[in-house]
């Protein structure tokens, strides 16, 4: 199953945003202060993240099936249909 992904350079902004965010959580966290600032923080990239992936994810596949059902009735090659008009 290949997935395309539109617009590459959002997503290594995303990653790298959410990457940044969860190093400075652990920071906070290893610092022994603001734990529960630290927690929230990765609750909120690792849940942001997880409905960034599912939404794609559905759309991929609402992208096939319009896909499928545009497509669904196309006929190729030797299946051609039939002029059922006279030649003269």
């Amino acid at each position: 199953m290949s997935m395309e992904l539109p617009g590459l350079q959002t997503w290594i902004v995303f990653y790298l945003i959410s990457f940044v965010v969860l190093l400075w959580a652990a920071f906070l966290s290893a610092q022994g202060m603001m734990l529960w600032v630290s927690l929230m923080l990765i609750i909120v990239i690792v849940g942001v993240n997880f409905y960034v992936v599912f939404t794609q994810i559905k759309l991929q596949s609402s992208r096939k099936k319009m896909q499928y059902e545009l497509t669904q009735d196309f006929v190729r090659g030797d299946k051609m249909e039939v002029d059922d008009q006279q030649k003269h």
